[in-house]
């Protein structure tokens, strides 16, 4: 099962008023797994980049200025995410805008049925909790010290290890590793035990012999007449 985890980074809230993508990154899960594999796209978005949003991300217009725009990203961004599921946090947002660049080009849509929010899973699984990106992190005690600032790439590695929290993803690797560690152990062929003995011996014959002669007329006396006749 191929996942991909992402998070884009933008000028503003809103692709109908004008705002664009100017970072897209990706994390690939496999069954549940990172691979190692990730994606990085700067974009350039063709306009000039709010205060308000340079504040939260950092990428000004002179940094953006040389990077591609996203038609000339679009088809590798395509086939990197290929028809995995997509795993984002606060999913409408990213897809939203990521729809919107993907339609100015002329691609079809990601459909709602393969997108994953990890805020929806979050609620599910902690209610009442904060569910902000930061303090998921903090909850599940993943390392937060390199994020000064949002980052698409960084944002979507800290969100992969918040994901396989929320959905328990860890314990199957845990579990695989154990049928490995009991399939790399030689099983050892016990040798048969020899049978026990279970007739009488001589010793117990006479002494269960002794044992009816003191007994007034047992029903089972004639099968001793029997054996001492034959």
């Amino acid at each position: 099962m191929r996942e991909i985890v992402l998070d884009t980074e933008t000028t503003g809230l809103d692709p109908n008023a004008g705002h664009r993508v100017v970072e897209i990154g990706c994390v690939e899960l496999l069954n549940h797994v990172p691979t190692g594999r990730t994606a990085q796209w700067y974009l350039n978005p063709e306009r000039d980049m709010p205060e308000e949003a340079y504040q939260i991300h950092g990428l000004s217009s002179e940094f953006l200025a040389d990077k591609p725009v996203f038609s000339a990203i679009a088809n590798e961004f395509v086939a990197f995410i290929g028809d995995g599921k997509l795993v984002a946090h606060n999913a409408s947002f990213d897809m939203k805008f990521l729809n919107a660049e993907l339609a100015a080009v002329g691609h079809d849509p990601i459909a709602n049925d393969r997108v994953i929010d990890t805020i929806a899973l979050a609620r599910k699984k902690i209610p009442g909790a904060q569910y902000s990106l930061d303090a998921l992190c903090r909850r599940f005690d993943v390392d937060l010290s390199r994020r000064d600032r949002h980052g698409a790439l960084l944002d979507s590695e800290l969100l992969a290890e918040v994901y396989l929290e929320l959905i328990g993803g860890r314990q199957p690797g845990l579990v695989l590793a154990a049928e490995k560690t009991r399939a790399g152990v030689e099983r050892r062929r016990r040798e048969p035990l020899a049978a026990r003995p279970h007739a009488a011996s001589a010793e117990e014959l006479a002494a269960h012999r002794a044992f009816v002669a003191e007994l007034k007329e047992p029903m089972w006396s004639s099968f001793w007449d029997s054996e001492a006749a034959d």
